[in-house]
């Protein structure tokens, strides 16, 4: 290694031991406080390796998000070669997804189509039979492989008809340069919340659609992206045969997991028994080429670049009276939907409009906008130093808006799984001032003749940086006492026995089984057991 002309320049080189690539990896940082990434590899691969760096950069220079190749050559003697690329700080997107809105996995899925295609500029063909001989020996030999490997899956004749009767669809088709291993794995989410590309070693010219091949994994990590992906590459619908072609791919994928799997040991081949499993369920034994994850009447609209789901398109230009939306909250089943925003003077607010077609509510936007009005006058009647603090009400947008003053804080709900976690890894300590926070605060809205309803773990917040806890959502608390007329309404962990019953009387005693389920939640993880207890 020393003789790479940079390894002066280097400071600190660890090992990086992540993924399939026999490659070894390192993580370089250099004088002048760089941070790259080494590979290096046997010599015997220097004709692909030179090759695969040739080609990153002409991708590089058709502007995809990527790493950057700095250098190639010959190291060790002679007796391997070395790519040396930028290096990208940030979370694997395929950690990262989960932990995003639907919306945002939705939109960085259209953000991955786009570069795709952006991609396949590259070394396009005319349709030819190029590919049907040459794709189609390769399925030859899968299948050979499958039936040969000595172990076998249900379900296997049905992939194989699917296979055999669909296969002339590749002919006549065109072929571009593609990375070909795409996929969440091989994508780094930057501090941004922008996708780059990484691990070219799969790269090669293939039938566009067969780029898609990658769904397989990315259906699975999320399907909000995988849909987003597909439009993102379409610019919208895709045509009909790219689900013929896709269903065929993925047909061919599940007939090579097997005999690829055995290898690498039991593990895999359970990977294995399980992807062929997905691949048959999504595409209802092969018989439907559209898979069931894909969400075809999904929509998402912006909002100062901020995406967000809704039924359908709304005027969303009102928000400008608060400021510029930094956040948004899409996920709730009340008919509201939630906005972080920035004013000119740099204060941040909480918005709560009820009016638009959120995509989870199922009632009527006059019957969300009625409930969130008659929520006024509670939050001026229970102010309190734990209660998020209440700004102002208005009707505007065609709906309803509250603001409240913003905070930076984690949720215990689980919905929010970044928060989720923080929250959960709170010192006990910590959890105790909580609940007492909790507890005096529900003293307090006693005191002042209401009862909690629908007090839950997305109702509790806690502000790290000033070690202060924050209590948010009380749309439905009641003067005391109430006579139920919702059934249940809340989260289960939650809702008490009388909650559960229409024409039941709603008290303090109910305050007291809500405040009982809070410790559960707070220090049992909401486990009701006689060891917890």
């Amino acid at each position: 290694m020393t003789d790479i002309p940079q390894y002066p320049t280097f400071v600190k080189i660890e090992p990086l031991n992540k993924g399939w690539s026999s490659d070894k990896k390192y993580t370089v940082e250099t004088t002048d406080g760089k941070k790259l990434l080494l590979r290096v590899a046997d010599i015997s691969e220097y004709d692909h390796k030179k090759t695969e760096f040739d080609m990153m950069q002409k991708v590089a220079a058709q502007g995809v998000p990527m790493q950057q190749p700095i250098d190639f050559g010959v190291c060790d003697g002679g007796k391997s070669v070395y790519q040396l690329l930028t290096w990208i700080d940030g979370e694997d997107a395929e950690t990262a997804l989960p932990m995003l809105t639907e919306a945002e996995q939705y939109s960085l899925g259209v953000e991955a189509g786009e570069i795709l295609k952006k991609m396949q500029t590259l070394f396009a063909s005319l349709p030819s039979h190029d590919w049907l001989n040459n794709y189609g020996k390769k399925i030859d030999g899968y299948i050979r492989n499958y039936q040969n490997c000595g172990i076998t899956s249900d379900g296997d004749e049905l992939l194989i008809h699917h296979i055999e009767e669909n296969r002339h669809l590749l002919d006549n088709r065109p072929t571009c340069f593609t990375h070909d291993d795409y996929h969440p794995g091989n994508m780094i989410l930057t501090i941004d919340k922008k996708l780059c590309i990484i691990d070219f070693q799969q790269f090669r010219n293939v039938e566009p659609y067969h780029a898609m091949s990658g769904l397989v994994f990315s259906a699975k990590t999320s399907p909000h992206f995988a849909t987003g992906q597909i439009h993102g590459y379409f610019k919208g619908e895709p045509p009909a045969d790219f689900w013929r072609l896709l269903s065929l791919y993925m047909a061919v994928i599940a007939v090579n997991a097997l005999p690829w799997s055995i290898p690498y040991g039991q593990s895999e081949i359970d990977f294995a028994h399980r992807q062929i499993a997905d691949i048959l369920y999504w595409f209802d034994n092969m018989q439907n080429p559209v898979p069931s994850w894909y969400l075809k009447d999904f929509y998402i609209q912006y909002i100062d670049g901020v995406p967000l789901k809704l039924k359908s398109a709304f005027d969303l230009s009102f928000l400008r009276k608060y400021g510029k939306v930094f956040k948004v909250f899409d996920d709730q089943d009340s008919g509201n939907i939630c906005f972080g925003v920035t004013a000119n003077d740099g204060k941040r607010y909480f918005v709560k409009f009820a009016g638009a077609p959120t995509e989870r509510y199922k009632g009527g936007a006059e019957d969300a906008i009625t409930r969130l009005k008659a929520t006024t006058p509670i939050y001026r009647d229970l102010a309190h130093p734990t209660l998020i603090t209440f700004v102002s009400a208005e009707e505007i947008g065609g709906g309803f808006a509250l603001v409240f003053e913003w905070v930076d804080a984690i949720c215990a709900q689980r919905m929010y799984p970044k928060d989720y976690i923080k929250f959960k890894e709170l010192p006990l300590d910590t959890k105790r001032h909580i609940f007492g926070d909790i507890m005096e605060f529900h003293a307090h809205v006693a005191e002042r003749g209401y009862v909690a309803i629908d007090f839950y773990d997305g109702s509790i917040m806690y502000d790290l940086a000033n070690e202060r806890t924050v209590i948010c959502d009380i749309d439905f608390y009641q003067k005391s006492p109430y006579v139920g007329s919702m059934g249940l309404w809340g989260s289960t962990r939650f809702v008490s026995p009388e909650e559960r019953t229409d024409g039941a009387v709603i008290d303090e005693v109910t305050n007291v089984y809500t405040m009982g389920a809070t410790a559960f939640c707070l220090f049992a993880d909401s486990d009701r057991s006689l060891e917890k207890w």
